[in-house]
């Protein structure tokens, strides 16, 4: 099988966070790579990297930066392939700076944004695109998400036990 989604992060430091798209993915066997790609500091590689995706079998690139977060928007420049902004909070701003910086795309140039840290509604983004043409993934987003109404239907009855 080969990598159908691109994790591309600014900084190893962003990792913490990304890691988490990176599991949901695997969780639901979806094969990622998973590179370091500065927008600032190493913005050919970007560039190249994001040219390249499509022709590797990529199909969504998730791209998490903080501070001026402009790598979803250099990686989106030069790519038809749906680009995911995962805002890092990385400066005093708590990462209100990030989710400007990748929400407040040019006409033309569109980023998708998840909340400020996150990377795994980024991952389940990515799944959510991809199951377009997979039934097999549709089929596994199902149960995940019949499963998440189980819990909150278990953590209701938790609760009604406990003020009766």
């Amino acid at each position: 099988m080969s990598a159908k989604v691109a994790i591309v992060m600014g900084s190893d430091n962003d990792f913490e966070i990304m890691e988490k798209a990176y599991e949901v993915l695997k969780e639901f066997g979806v094969e990622s790579e998973v590179i370091v790609a500065s927008a600032h500091r190493t913005p050919y590689r970007a560039l190249k990297y994001a040219e390249e995706a499509k022709d590797r079998g990529i199909k969504v690139i998730i791209a998490g930066a903080g501070a001026a977060a402009h790598l979803g928007g250099v990686l989106a420049a030069v790519t038809t392939l749906p680009v995911i902004g995962v805002p890092i909070d990385a400066t005093p701003l708590k990462g209100v700076d990030s989710l400007y910086s990748i929400v407040q795309m040019p006409s033309g140039v569109p980023v998708a944004s998840v909340a400020i840290n996150g990377a795994k509604n980024a991952g389940i983004l990515a799944l959510q695109i991809l199951a377009l043409s997979d039934k097999d993934i549709e089929g596994k987003l199902i149960e995940f998400k019949e499963k998440m109404a189980q819990e909150v239907m278990e953590k209701s009855e938790k609760v009604n036990k406990k003020i009766k």
